[in-house]
């Protein structure tokens, strides 16, 4: 959707694969074949949105290690960027990769892959002029839904949103310890088919260890490691899928289903990998090894409040400050009267 020339606009210059709007998810729908899409990482994705102060399911870039680069057209607008370590920088200028800050009409942000993880979110205080499909702004690519006439974002395009007028410190980093997320143990809960395999085999599966394969994408991550048989057959009358359920086809390598999955499938699901520990998944990059920990459904409900308890907290955002300061800074200061305090691009 190409934003009228009245409206605050996100100006898209550049954009790699796998670059869209996502908001919590289309949800209530999968009896009719619907998926929800939403974000692949949702504490991250609830972390930068409740940074500008939107609802923590508001509508925001998701963006994959192709990154993105952005400015900021007729007006200043307020934004944060929260998930993996991305490598980030305004006007050239390094960021710490969980940022608040103002961004100036024709100053560039550029997001690119760092040093881990797989997708961040940059939310924008205000919200996104997008057609509503079903309740949703969610984009899911395979069907056309959502977002911006269904498709990933591109360069060029020109994002109309009604900003809210929030603005903060510029930069400020965004405290949350809770995005650092190591990923060596995934809890799950077994089933619903974990009867379609022997004690040895869940066994096995607990164990792994399991890597994620380079060809997953938002619909799906497939794993390497530990081939599982079947005590039974593994075809199954289809039924719905969840976010994280982990099906195990006929070559008994698993497959975990993500935020773009299909409504039902027809393989045994051996277990559910829990809600809170999805984005450690969404994040994880191949050749990362991890196992996964059988919970009861209580304890997975436990974890889910414990989360939720998190954000409702608040988001903390504090000043940046200076670390590294070039002889071109020193010598434009008075270092003779006493401290002098600075802010990163004082």
């Amino acid at each position: 959707m190409m934003a009228a020339s009245s409206e605050a606009i996100v100006r898209v210059l550049s954009a790699g694969p796998g670059a869209t709007l996502q908001d919590a998810g289309r949800h209530g729908y999968l009896r009719f074949g619907v998926t929800a899409a939403g974000p692949m990482d949702q504490l991250a994705h609830a972390t930068a949105n409740l940074a500008v102060g939107n609802p923590a399911g508001s509508t925001a870039l998701e963006v994959s290690v192709g990154g993105i680069e952005v400015t900021a057209e007729s007006v200043p607008l307020h934004v944060a960027i929260a998930g993996g370590e991305f490598a980030l920088s305004l006007d050239g200028r390094p960021l710490p990769p969980a940022v608040a800050l103002n961004l100036e009409e024709d100053a560039v942000l550029k997001i690119r892959a760092g040093r881990s993880g797989s997708w961040c979110y940059l939310a924008v205080a205000g919200r996104f002029v997008v057609p509503t499909v079903l309740g949703s702004h969610a984009t899911h690519t395979r069907t056309g839904f959502g977002g911006v006439d269904g498709r990933a974002i591109v360069a060029g395009d020109r994002l109309g949103l009604e900003p809210s007028g929030a603005s903060a410190p510029s930069p400020s980093a965004i405290v949350a310890p809770w995005l650092d997320r190591p990923l060596a143990t995934l809890r799950v809960v077994l089933g619903p088919q974990h009867d379609y395999f022997a004690d040895d085999q869940i066994a096995a599966f607990l164990a792994g260890p399991w890597s994620v394969s380079a060809k997953g994408d938002r619909m799906a991550c497939f794993l390497e490691g530990p081939r599982l048989r079947h005590a039974r057959d593994y075809n199954i009358v289809s039924d719905g899928i969840a976010m994280g359920a982990i099906q195990v086809p006929g070559d008994g390598r698993p497959i975990v289903l993500m935020a773009d999955r299909q409504s039902t499938g027809g393989y045994p699901k051996i277990a559910t990998i829990i809600g809170p520990d999805l984005g450690r998944l969404a994040q994880a990059r191949p050749g990362v090894a991890f196992s996964f920990e059988a919970v009861s459904i209580a304890q997975a409900v436990a974890a889910r409040r414990e989360q939720a308890a998190l954000l409702a907290r608040g988001i903390v955002v504090e000043p940046l400050v200076r670390t590294h300061l070039s002889s071109e800074f020193l010598l434009g200061l008075n270092l003779i009267d006493g401290v002098v305090g600075v802010d990163a691009f004082g």
